[in-house]
């Protein structure tokens, strides 16, 4: 037996907060009966409603491949309230046309740019996010100065962040100015690579994400989209199915 509240996040309706808030509506019906918050119930077997509307997790799994570009809010907002006059991934998420509610798989900072993966698959989306799962991310970007070799090394075993140390990391120099640099992580919190290189006094000028697990940027440009292939969401939903063997 599941959450409703999962369920129906899971069918790619809306996100798990949402759905919470439609359930405390009095929006949310299971076999006839309005839900409450706590409420379980088999998605193979339960007939769930939304607004009249049944909830399935037989939908069509829509996985994408998307360039964001520098300068793009990663919000399904059209109009953040912090900030109206910025551009927002939902402006290029509604020219893609989906009927579907397609979503980003966690984040990237407004002034970077690079690779985001979209879908409406709620478990395939935690697989990427959570670090347990071990996704590998590659970023490359420029510092404000060299990158003594010293702090290369100190940045893979890890740094304090918020109390915790981050998890391992490559880093390779690039560059003729030694300014340059790819990292692999496979932790994403928030802004995670611009703060561990001020942890150690260095300012992040520019940050791209081109890799996520299997899947890079390729050929994308800023504000393009493809569709993943079957392999890459395979080997990305297999990093799940070995944690839990």
């Amino acid at each position: 037996m599941v959450r409703i509240q999962k369920i129906i996040a899971d069918s790619g309706m809306c996100s798990r907060r949402k759905a919470e808030k439609l359930i405390e509506e009095g929006r949310v019906k299971v076999n006839g009966k309005v839900a409450v918050l706590g409420d379980r119930a088999d998605p193979t077997r339960d007939r769930i409603l939304v607004d009249e509307t049944p909830v399935s997790l037989s939908r069509r799994k829509i996985y994408l491949a998307f360039y964001k570009p520098e300068g793009v809010e990663t919000t399904l907002a059209e109009r953040p309230p912090h900030s109206p006059n910025r551009r927002t991934l939902a402006r290029y998420i509604k020219k893609m046309g989906f009927r579907e509610r397609i979503y980003p798989v966690g984040r990237l900072d407004y002034d970077s740019e690079g690779l985001l993966i979209l879908t409406n698959d709620g478990k395939f989306a935690n697989i990427v996010m959570h670090p347990r799962y071990e996704t590998e991310k590659t970023y490359e970007g420029l510092l404000d100065r060299p990158l003594r070799e010293e702090d290369r090394q100190a940045l893979e075993k890890g740094v304090i962040l918020d109390g915790r140390k981050t998890w391992p990391a490559r880093i390779e120099i690039k560059g003729p100015r030694q300014k340059g640099f790819r990292i692999t992580i496979h932790e994403g919190r928030n802004r995670i690579v611009r703060r561990m290189f001020a942890a150690k006094g260095y300012r992040v000028i520019e940050l791209k994400r081109t890799r996520i697990g299997p899947v890079s940027l390729g050929r994308l440009k800023p504000g393009q989209s493809r569709k993943l292939s079957m392999r890459e969401v395979e080997i990305l939903k297999g990093n799940a199915e070995r944690e839990q063997s």
